[in-house]
């Protein structure tokens, strides 16, 4: 009798290393990837012998990028700087917008200061503004005098 449309799971046939075997290195299931550490391990040490430094080697590869140099523009690699070697005399050049907004914020000031001495015309108009309201005040509280000495002597009157 046929097993059916489904197949049953390969376990019986999996060979799993012990971890002793792991340990040792002496798996039973080849692996490529330790013989190409191993000659890039090797390949260091040769080189470190006879005095080279080499960078591709000691930078990780992704990918295909260890078979293909590939000079992209866009990629950009981080400049990681340390402190010791950081140039504090080094002006850094600011934004457009960072400028903008400086130039923003002195221009405000600039403004400002013409509004307190009233050289603007918004300051001028204020001025103007101002000084009418207080002739009208001035005005009322001459009226209000009057009316109260008027009251008074109405009522110095009525006593007599």
């Amino acid at each position: 009798m046929g097993r059916g449309k489904f197949k049953g799971k390969p376990t019986g046939r999996r060979h799993f290393s012990t971890p002793e075997e792991m340990l040792a290195g002496t798996s039973s299931r080849p692996r490529t990837f330790r013989k190409e550490e191993a000659e890039l391990e090797e390949e260091e040490t040769s080189d470190i012998e006879s005095g080279e430094e080499s960078d591709d080697v000691s930078e990780k590869v992704k990918g295909t990028e260890g078979v293909i140099q590939i000079d992209n523009p866009n990629l950009v690699k981080p400049k990681n700087m340390k402190a010791r070697d950081v140039d504090l005399e080094k002006t850094t050049e600011l934004s457009r917008r960072e400028r903008e907004e400086i130039e923003k914020q002195k221009a405000h000031e600039r403004y400002m200061k013409l509004q307190e001495q009233g050289k603007t015309d918004q300051a001028k108009k204020d001025l103007e503004r101002l000084a009418l309201i207080r002739q009208e005040r001035a005005e009322a509280a001459k009226k209000r005098e009057e009316e109260k000495a008027a009251k008074e002597q109405k009522k110095t009157e009525a006593r007599k």
